[in-house]
């Protein structure tokens, strides 16, 4: 018979091989069988699949990673953070936020990746609320019930533009939750939240929610930051940087493909994706087409003026505590 020690040690060794055993399973859930004729690259999404993920789906079904010689495992997302995960190594791609990738990034220890494509030109997140509340400026947030995550981005943000509109941040009733269904909040519990014009501002609409939505790029061009983008281990692409270039052009050729054909990509997704709302995904893809390269010279391209500019309010606005050097945390040179 083993004593307890025995005991504890045969638990914490079946422990062990438990949590690598479903570690394994997690990481491999969804790849396919492996080729030894491609290249295994994985990427995290951020979010449960959406249409800000659409390119790299099309990307998949259309067979544009194989003709780059790469089978490529779409991560559905994890419990840590996708950056944390490719930052570690463990995995070459994740998505992320230039706002969310901005404490990684402003540290004596900075994270070890950068942005390597942007999937949006231009920021779609804003402020919604009921339309009968009226919030046509951030003047009308005073004395309203406002959703929040109690992010500090967030607050800053929001004390950044009630103060430019001669309004107090004190002033705004928060309520701490976590909502993953806005419209539903807005129709029975709050009066505004942040959102994303791609999903929350569609999603209202077809729940028959009247809504308002402020824009962040259009209440300031600072706030026009990238949101959401592709982002790379840096020792990856120092190391691989050929398989890194096939990978975003493979991924370039998906996302053109959604931006020229929305129907088509919109079908991809949902077949791929079981248990969508095809509605919604569908409206979501009409619109969100014509935003992947908007006014860029081609997919994927980060500005330097913006991207350096949000960095740099960020720390004016003391939401970070140390500046990111110029030039930190993107690269073009692996779009096509």
């Amino acid at each position: 018979m083993m004593n307890k020690t025995s005991c504890g040690i045969t638990f914490l060794i079946i422990s062990v091989l438990a949590f690598f055993l479903l570690f394994s399973i997690y990481f491999k859930s969804n790849e396919e069988p492996i080729n030894p004729d491609l290249i295994p690259v994985t990427i995290a999404l951020d979010w449960t699949p959406n249409t800000n993920h659409t390119g790299l789906y099309v990307a998949k079904e259309l067979k544009y990673f194989e003709e780059e010689g790469l089978s490529v495992n779409i991560l559905q997302p994890p419990e840590g953070s996708a950056t944390s995960l490719v930052a570690s190594g463990k995995i070459q791609f994740g998505i992320d936020f230039q706002d969310f990738l901005a404490p990684a990034l402003a540290s004596k220890a900075p994270l070890p990746v950068k942005a390597v494509a942007a999937i949006v030109q231009h920021n779609t997140s804003g402020i919604i609320s009921k339309k009968e509340k009226n919030i046509l400026s951030m003047k009308e947030l005073e004395f309203k019930t406002y959703a929040t995550w109690d992010n500090p981005m967030e607050h800053s943000f929001l004390k950044y533009l009630m103060k430019k509109n001669g309004a107090n941040f004190n002033n705004i009733k928060l309520i701490h939750a976590t909502i993953d269904n806005v419209p539903a909040a807005l129709k029975y519990d709050i009066d505004c939240a942040w959102g994303y014009f791609g999903s929350d501002a569609i999603a209202a609409k077809l729940y028959g929610v009247d809504y308002n939505f402020l824009p962040f790029k259009d209440l300031d061009n600072v706030l026009d930051y990238y949101a959401p983008i592709i982002i790379a281990n840096n020792e990856y692409l120092k190391n691989e940087p050929e398989t890194a270039k096939k990978f975003l052009r493979a991924v370039s050729k998906g996302y053109e493909y959604a931006s020229e054909n929305p129907e088509n990509s919109a079908n991809i997704l949902i077949k791929t994706v079981p248990g969508l709302n095809k509605e919604l995904i569908k409206e979501s893809q009409m619109w969100v087409s014509t935003k992947y390269i908007d006014d860029a010279q081609s997919w994927g391209h980060i500005d330097e003026n913006r991207w350096e500019s949000f960095f740099d309010w960020l720390y004016e606005e003391n939401v970070i505590d140390f500046k990111i050097p110029r030039g930190q945390g993107f690269t073009n040179e692996f779009l096509m």
